[in-house]
């Protein structure tokens, strides 16, 4: 029952963290929105691991790695997707650009990690890149921000490296004290980049409170550590690629919450989507020997 709904319910809960971004970052600055956010979510995972009785990391090592990927995956990540959002890219721009991740990743993947895609897996990763496409392209009218852009390639890149380091150092990595431990990483970063940069200014509305309680409770606990769950049972690749389920989700959450009308070309790239996602992550059959 979790293989199965697991990915569903990755899907939904990663997708509204740029929905959250988009509700909470009128009021905060991007990198204090995150450094507050992490912090907390930091401070949580913690308590919980010594409620729980979970390990700490073994050794510095350990520590190390569960920092590199919290820097990685939550300063580079979120902090690129953040500041961009708050620069004028719309939230759909930024997921689609970010989920073109499992490309990167399965390429990286081959290489790094001796993973081993099946021609059937490579296609779905085409077609998922279409279904992406399709998604955002009728609805991107309008001058983007180059500045914004290059964010969500960096955003890109460091959720790419932070998914792999991962995947190759995290396995023996305790979960709760791990994740702890990369959120702290994150926070000092992201910190040192709000004092040099923001004025540290929160506007402690309603709505702000709203998408910050969100985004640590559905999306720093439950997206992430679904994530890392999802990682040491599955390859880098097939995990990955459940992100190009991201901007689909994101649009139709955009157009509940926000009024965001879907074009037809859109509905169609969600189910282009839908195919890529489910060729990937489908597993490949071993071939059977001769009698």
């Amino acid at each position: 029952m979790f293989s199965r709904l697991a990915p569903a319910v990755f899907v939904l809960l990663w997708s509204t963290g740029f929905v959250g971004a988009r509700l909470g970052l009128p009021h905060a600055e991007p990198f204090t929105f995150l450094a507050l956010r992490l912090v907390i979510a930091s401070a949580l995972l913690a308590a919980l691991a010594v409620a729980t009785r979970s390990p700490a990391p073994a050794t510095r090592r350990d520590a190390g790695n569960a920092s590199v990927v919290g820097v990685l995956l939550h300063a580079g990540y979120l902090g690129g997707v953040f500041w961009a959002i708050s620069r004028g890219v719309p939230a759909g721009v930024s997921a689609v650009v970010v989920s073109l991740q499992p490309v990167l990743t399965s390429v990286l993947a081959v290489r790094l990690l001796d993973e081993h895609l099946a021609r059937r897996q490579w296609a779905g990763l085409v077609v998922g890149v279409l279904g992406v496409a399709l998604v955002v392209a009728p609805g991107t009218g309008g001058a983007l921000p180059t500045t914004g852009l290059v964010a969500c390639v960096l955003a890109l890149v460091c959720g790419t490296g932070g998914t792999l380091h991962q995947k190759r150092h995290g396995a023996a990595i305790p979960l709760l004290s791990g994740t702890a431990v990369q959120y702290a990483a994150a926070t000092a970063v992201l910190l040192v980049l709000a004092i040099g940069t923001e004025d540290l200014r929160i506007d402690w509305t309603a709505e702000f409170v709203v998408a910050l309680v969100h985004l640590v409770l559905a999306l720093s606990l439950g997206a992430v550590l679904l994530l890392l769950v999802l990682l040491r049972r599955g390859t880098a690749a097939s995990v990955s690629s459940l992100l190009y389920l991201v901007p689909p989700a994101t649009a139709l959450e955009a157009y509940l919450l926000f009024g965001e009308r879907l074009s037809p070309v859109s509905l169609v790239g969600v189910a282009v989507a839908a195919a890529g996602v489910a060729l990937v992550v489908r597993p490949v059959r071993a071939p059977v020997p001769a009698a």
